[in-house]
């Protein structure tokens, strides 16, 4: 089992604890974890994006001149694809780009991705993180404290006022052990998580 230090909000270490190896020592599958990010970028499209096709063009009913003798190209329509205003050739349409994949693919990508932040030293556990008050300079100076700027921070549930003050500071987002997702993990250079959401890691996931 891997033995990580445990940091207070000052940034000293007070303890070490072993992470379990079936959440946090699994041999990283990059082809799953990449699935998993494409997976959820997928996901979050849209997919609202149209055009008008030559038959969803008004007008252009009537042959704009004859087909002969005028010295122009034969038309038969001022809504065809190479006139002004004429429709859009393979026009995009609304579509849905999601996917899916299976609870253990989604499973497996996630704790590679958490062992590769162990792996990297980028996964730093603190004994708690509770605030009296919404206090973003008080969050701001944690952050200094343990030498982080890109994080995401993962909370156990309850912990408004921490969640509240680390809103407002760029790079860094703060999730709940039933939200974390590869993409996240990935996009910020440092996972934060306490004690108490270590262990609701392990119980949910290995």
């Amino acid at each position: 089992m891997a033995k990580v230090s445990v940091y207070n909000i000052e940034g000293k270490e007070v303890d070490t604890i072993e992470l379990n190896d079936a959440v946090f020592g699994v041999e990283v599958n990059e082809h799953l974890v990449h699935m998993a990010v494409v997976n959820q970028l997928a996901n979050n499209r849209q997919g609202t994006q149209k055009a008008k096709t030559r038959s969803e063009v008004s007008g252009g009913g009537r042959k704009p001149w004859r087909q002969k003798g005028t010295g122009h190209a034969r038309q038969g329509s001022t809504r065809s694809p190479q006139w002004t205003g004429g429709g859009v050739v393979f026009a995009p349409v609304p579509r849905d780009y999601s996917f899916k994949m299976n609870k253990k693919e989604k499973r497996a990508a996630l704790k590679s991705a958490l062992t590769s932040r162990v792996e990297e030293n980028k996964f730093i556990v603190v004994d708690e993180l509770n605030f009296d008050e919404i206090k973003t300079k008080k969050f701001q100076a944690v952050l200094n404290n343990l030498n982080v700027n890109k994080a995401l921070v993962v909370l156990e549930d309850g912990n408004k006022n921490v969640e509240i003050s680390a809103k407002n500071i760029p790079d860094v987002k703060t999730a709940r052990t039933n939200t974390i997702n590869v993409y996240d993990i990935l996009k910020y250079n440092t996972v934060i998580a306490t004690k108490a959401v270590v262990a609701e890691i392990e119980e949910v996931y290995a």
